[in-house]
């Protein structure tokens, strides 16, 4: 009969069974999480998600240091969120086109990862870099914006790699990134841009604010098998140490007859030295009582070794010696060669305008006409001078040496 339970669902009932467990049977939507019914081996623990976490939070520190460096803005990355999901969730959150950034690791570890970043977000970081305000994002994305951004994100992820070397205690290398404009909406399967996208794989998201012109999510995407090699990395740096058992103590053989110390006779109040040392015979020295504790006299240490002991010469220091000596040393680099550099002048270009420089183009420099030009040696400022020819070469003539 409909909406009864037979007796083998009953008896499964009464035994602790899922009747869901049961052939035929219908598992109600319980509301469990989407890999619930994952292996373990194709997922993460909550502590595992914690430690890959831990990871990527301070190599982002790292990095939105870096970035600030380059972009001469306020950075700030929040707090990572770690999630296992698949291309179809990716893509949910990425529907316009946008940066795929792959990071492979040279040295340390052994894998790569994929950066995703919007491309709004990377038309503002590249404008930055190039000498702009941030705001001149119409236009296409081209090979010029994916350049620059390839160069911030080997900058970024270089210090990134080094923070981690220093928490996991080995050497970590990556290799130039190489950054892509991809539509997500023209891949079926992530398959088709790296092999792991193809099945399940671990998510970072994390919020990028660059002051008031960038607030938005990215992303950094591990492989399964790779996030796993730096769970276990990363928990085995952390792990204590174990102490190592002490050595047991070394058998102390039996003093010889000789080195036994001889027993001191109990000295009795008002007895003379003489008196105390079994009848030996006086010194020449005259009776002591024993109301001087802590004075050592000769005889009552028969083992004690004499020693000589004198007091310490030191040579006089003389300022005239110490400084004909340094005149002496100095001639030792005399034929060591520095690098003489007379500078011209100076001046600050950003990206843009160099990349505008043609023959014929001007550049103005921030010395006035007919001011002194500076000598540098080993790019230290010692004098400055004026420009001469001499036959049909330049020659500088100096003016004034800097103290």
């Amino acid at each position: 009969m409909d909406g009864m339970l037979s007796q083998d669902e009953i008896n499964a009932l009464l035994s602790g069974m899922d009747p869901g467990d049961m052939a035929g049977a219908a598992t109600p939507d319980t509301g469990a999480p989407a890999d619930a019914g994952v292996s373990p081996d194709d997922t993460l623990s909550d502590v595992e998600k914690d430690a890959v976490g831990e990871v990527a939070n301070i190599s982002m520190g790292s990095s939105a240091t870096t970035l600030y460096s380059l972009v001469n803005r306020k950075v700030n990355i929040t707090t990572p969120v770690v999630s296992m999901v698949n291309w179809q969730g990716v893509t949910g959150d990425y529907e316009k086109p946008c940066v795929f950034i792959q990071i492979h690791y040279t040295a340390g570890l052994d894998g790569s990862n994929i950066l995703v970043l919007r491309e709004h977000d990377v038309k503002v970081i590249t404008d930055l870099m190039m000498g702009g305000d941030g705001t001149n994002t119409d236009g296409e994305l081209g090979e010029l914006h994916l350049s620059a951004i390839s160069e911030a994100m080997n900058q970024m992820m270089g210090a990134a790699a080094t923070s981690l070397s220093t928490m996991l205690g080995t050497m970590i290398d990556i290799s130039p990134p190489d950054a892509t404009l991809l539509d997500l909406t023209e891949y079926q399967n992530g398959e088709d841009i790296s092999p792991f996208l193809g099945g399940t794989f671990v998510k970072v998201a994390f919020t990028m604010q660059i002051e008031d012109l960038v607030d938005s999510t990215i992303m950094q995407l591990y492989p399964l098998d790779f996030a796993k090699r730096l769970v276990k990395t990363f928990m085995d740096s952390t792990a204590p140490a174990e102490p190592e058992p002490a050595p047991a103590p070394a058998p102390q053989a039996a003093p010889t007859p000789q080195q036994q110390p001889q027993q001191q006779p109990q000295m009795q109040p008002g007895m003379g030295m003489d008196q105390s040392m079994n009848g030996m015979p006086n010194m020449g020295m005259p009776n002591m009582g024993m109301g001087m504790p802590g004075m050592m006299m000769p005889g009552m240490m028969p083992n004690m070794q004499q020693m000589n002991v004198q007091p310490a010469q030191f040579q006089s220091f003389n300022p005239e010696y110490a400084a004909m000596q340094a005149n002496e040393n100095i001639g030792l680099i005399m034929d060591v060669p520095l690098n003489v550099t007379v500078e011209l002048g100076r001046t600050s270009k950003s990206i843009s305008e160099i990349l505008d420089f043609a023959p014929g183009t001007i550049i103005e420099l921030d010395k006035i006409a007919g001011e002194p030009i500076d000598v540098l040696v080993n790019g230290k400022f010692v004098a400055k001078g004026e420009v001469v020819v001499i036959e049909e070469s330049f020659a500088v003539r100096i003016t004034e040496i800097i103290k």
